[in-house]
């Protein structure tokens, strides 16, 4: 990414000079001659360096004090350039919020290698330690700043789908091992003018050419499902998914990771703020998503009538199919009292609680395997509470959780309220 600098000077021949002597392919270089405008700029493209003279009008520490209130949250580089070589000046200027003073006359050289250097010192504060890419905060400050330029751009919104559970399972280790991969492989796509930074720890930013993305997401998801297998043991890969372990994850069924990439570009939306973009990355990315593969969507023109594309309906329905009636009516009491709605397996649900049977006939089980086998309950989640306590050979008949009787329903609820949001993804 392109750092930005602001410089604020109202004198048109030193700031010309000084514009030439920063401006780079890698900096862009933007003049302001007063607060006002210069406010502008800072909001519009928060700039890693901020250049201020003392020709403003204005006493040049008073000037610093507003800039470094005004840019609290995104915290800048302040350089003041000043006629006056005086100490008392200096430490007045610095103890008001700058960064460095410089007098002038400025040695040109000099000068060109103090601001580079803040720029780089800039940078290397917004990298991740673990991963050595730049964070969120200046992700979000890349995505800002590409709002307001017309030439043709692609934003890429990739996540690690199924992370957390890989990470939970297989240790931090081998998850930093996956994820340092998978950059690798992103790295190896960029061009010189190309972003990637972080957004979480299993989610990325990419900015690049908008004739380029298509191309890219169709390599990274390739790629990505031709690595991921090498990161699981071949017990894991026989059985084709993951028994979780821990108090808290005993008896988890996950799936193995893959990733979901959104695209966005300004070809035929323009956008006015960072908050519309990151709302549409985020929706395109999960329209995106499939339960057990790696997938991408490009955000295309919207060619239908208005109002004709219909939101897909939060779905908060729940099955449940146990013999013991007054467990039966218990369940539906408690879910229904918590705002879910309580329904019939036909009626399309999202989790379905299914008692597995006896210790002797596990109909069950059968009946699992059948509901998974079903085009129309491929996406639901099953909930599997049994008295037959055999972890693996419950979750191979399709269950996403297997729940041993008795069990808490503080327990149930926190684990339907998960899948909720998994189903509604």
């Amino acid at each position: 990414m392109q750092s930005v600098t602001l410089l604020i000077d109202k004198r048109l021949e030193l700031s010309t000079k000084y514009k030439k002597l920063l401006e780079t392919k890698n900096n862009i270089v933007l003049v302001s001659k007063d607060l006002i405008s210069a406010m502008k700029i800072i909001q519009d493209r928060e700039p890693d360096l901020i250049v201020i003279s003392d020709s403003i009008d204005s006493d040049l520490s008073d000037f610093c004090k507003k800039i470094r209130a005004l840019t609290y949250n995104m915290r800048p580089v302040i350089v003041a350039v000043s006629k006056s070589a005086e100490l008392e000046d200096r430490l007045k200027v610095l103890d008001s919020g700058a960064d460095d003073f410089i007098s002038e006359p400025v040695n040109s050289d000099e000068f060109i290698m103090r601001m580079k250097a803040h720029l780089r010192r800039e940078f290397e504060s917004n990298l991740d330690s673990k991963k050595i890419l730049p964070n969120k905060n200046y992700s979000l400050r890349a995505l800002k700043r590409i709002i307001k330029t017309e030439t043709p751009w692609a934003a890429m919104l990739v996540s690690i789908d199924n992370f957390k559970n890989y990470k939970e399972t297989y240790t931090e280790l081998a998850s930093d091992k996956l994820i340092q991969t998978f950059c690798a492989i992103i790295q190896s796509t960029l061009c010189e003018n190309d972003y990637f930074g972080m957004i979480t720890e299993d989610e990325f930013l990419i900015l690049t050419d908008q004739y380029k993305a298509d191309k890219m997401a169709t390599f990274l998801t390739f790629a990505f499902e031709s690595v991921s297998p090498k990161f699981y043991s071949q017990q894991d890969l026989s059985r084709g998914y993951i028994i979780m372990q821990g108090d808290e994850y005993a008896g988890r069924r996950s799936d193995f990771v893959h990733t979901t990439i959104g695209v966005v570009t300004n070809e035929f939306n323009k956008f006015d703020d960072i908050t519309q973009l990151v709302n549409a990355l985020v929706h395109t990315k999960n329209m995106a998503y499939l339960p057990f593969k790696s997938n991408y969507l490009i955000e295309r023109p919207k060619i239908t009538a208005e109002n004709a594309i219909l939101e897909k309906e939060y779905n908060k329905k729940i099955a449940i199919i146990e013999a013991d009636e007054a467990m039966n009516l218990l369940l539906s009491t408690i879910l229904n009292l918590q705002g879910f709605d309580i329904v019939d397996k036909n009626d399309n649900p999202a989790v379905i609680i299914l008692d597995a049977g006896e210790v002797e006939n596990k109909d069950g089980l059968l009946f699992c395997e059948q509901l998974k086998q079903n085009e129309k309950y491929k996406n639901s989640k099953i909930i599997v509470t049994s008295v037959f306590h055999n972890k693996e050979t419950i979750l191979n008949s399709g269950a996403d959780l297997y729940l041993p009787k008795p069990y808490e329903v503080p327990q149930l609820i926190k684990w339907v309220e998960l899948f909720i949001k998994e189903f509604n993804r």
